[in-house]
């Protein structure tokens, strides 16, 4: 009797994938919390509450890694992508005060290579042992002819917690307030389309790569150790927008962010994107976070006991600006 069609014979390896499942599972188990009940496995993940909260809100944020994916294929460099993508998630969830719980993640591909794919979860996992949250599942997506050969996406999301009264949401924040600009590792997973306009085909140095290639800043544990200490007023995440469109969104009517682009030192990998792609400085601004992957939003004499800790937490924390009144219609950030 001759063999029937079958789903490998269509492009889709089911043995791949189980196999895939086993070499994820003790990378996961790494990440594991208390309050995870059941991971990977099952048709969903099971997770309680952490009992220290009295109210606890669910806090949730979803991204990707964007085109900064196309460099990683370019110059086979899989191993950070998944910190990246853990980190665009986690970081989002923290500035709403949020304590990361759990991630999960979504790999899709055209045909599924098990080298690959692991060391990317390797390094989902990582990012997550970073955050502080645990890998409870995800999924991968094995597609003939969706994705070009050698190719793959990755998205995931991020649930974290935080007590109903220490929801931080800006309202709180006045004139005279000091804004705080922790150091990003680089463009963190932002702009990767002009970069790849700007540096085309070339071949790059070493250290562009590796700048290029840093993953994005984990903020997690440092800024909750600050949020235990006092009351913090606001969290900006530097993401897509720059600072110009990202620190607006925690600030209450009726004022403005004035931030001195000088009071940090702008890493190098910034100069030579601008320079070699003669790019302008306000487009570099609205792009890229320029150096500062996370402002925190303090009270003026609150700045040195905040820095303080920051730094003693491995955070290269700067004093980047204030907060004045404005009489414009939304609030906004002038950089000057």
């Amino acid at each position: 009797m001759s063999k029937g069609l079958s789903y490998r014979d269509a492009g889709v390896d089911i043995d791949a994938g189980d196999a895939l499942i086993d070499a994820i599972k003790p990378l996961a188990k790494r990440t594991l919390r208390p309050e995870v009940l059941a991971g990977i496995g099952g048709f969903g993940a099971l997770c309680e509450l952490p009992k220290k909260y009295k109210q606890p809100v669910l806090v949730a944020g979803t991204d990707g890694v964007g085109t900064k994916l196309k460099l990683a294929f370019q110059l086979h460099r899989h191993d950070t992508v998944g910190i990246d993508l853990v980190a665009m998630s986690a970081n989002d969830v923290l500035v709403q005060g949020a304590e990361p719980l759990f991630f999960l993640d979504y790999f899709a591909c055209g045909k599924l290579d098990n080298k690959i794919a692991a060391s990317v979860v390797k390094g989902v996992a990582a990012g997550c042992e970073m955050a502080g949250c645990a890998l409870v599942g995800g999924e991968t997506a094995e597609m003939p002819g969706m994705y070009p050969e050698g190719e793959y996406d990755l998205a995931g999301f991020c649930v974290g917690v935080v007590e109903k009264d220490r929801i931080l949401d800006g309202r709180s924040i006045v004139p005279g307030d000091v804004l705080l600009g922790l150091a990003s590792s680089g463009p963190h997973s932002n702009g990767y389309s002009l970069v790849r306009k700007i540096i085309g085909g070339d071949k790059l140095a070493s250290e562009l790569t590796d700048s290029l290639m840093q993953p994005t800043r984990i903020y997690v544990k440092p800024v909750l150790k600050l949020l235990a200490a006092f009351a913090v007023k606001g969290l900006a995440h530097i993401t897509g927008g720059g600072l110009v469109g990202n620190v607006p969104r925690i600030l209450p009517q009726g004022t403005k962010a004035v931030i001195g682009k000088k009071t940090w030192p702008r890493p190098q990998i910034f100069t030579w994107l601008q320079q070699t792609g003669n790019v302008a400085e306000e487009e570099m601004l609205r792009v890229f976070n320029c150096g500062i992957g996370m402002v925190v939003c303090v009270p003026a004499d609150e700045v040195a006991t905040a820095k303080m800790l920051l730094q003693r937490e491995g955070e290269l924390a700067y004093e980047i600006g204030r907060i004045e009144a404005s009489s414009a219609p939304e609030p906004e950030c002038v950089i000057e």
